[in-house]
């Protein structure tokens, strides 16, 4: 049996897909669409996580998880942009990494992950 070999894409309903992808496009750099969003190699996390897990809200079905190679500088730009950016001391554990949290315009939580040596 073949081997998966990674994520071919994330597809998710939204109110104003339109609004949505170009709030990506504008303040993350993703370039929402079929015509693909090219990635740097690295580390995929894929976890199930309990229903009752609070790491983020209830009332949504999943968090997006985006590696970032400069953590500090995107916070400033998005925190320019308006944008609230939360950031946790007990996030940020050394073997794992740094993160910072944010949401979409619809409410999707996106955690902001600068992995160690990054």
């Amino acid at each position: 049996m073949p081997d998966v070999t990674g994520i071919g894409g994330l597809f998710f309903r939204s109110r104003d897909a339109d609004a949505r992808a170009a709030w990506y496009r504008e303040h993350l750099g993703v370039d929402a669409g079929y015509g693909g969003w090219q990635h740097q190699a690295g580390t995929t996390v894929f976890a199930p996580f309990p229903a009752d897990s609070d790491y983020f809200e209830a009332d949504q079905p999943f968090m997006l998880n985006l590696r970032v190679s400069e953590l500090d500088a995107l916070a400033a730009r998005l925190e320019a942009a308006g944008i609230a950016v939360e950031r946790r001391d007990e996030w940020n554990a050394g073997e794992y990494g740094r993160f910072a949290r944010i949401h979409d315009p619809e409410g999707l939580p996106i955690e902001l992950w600068q992995p160690p040596g990054a």
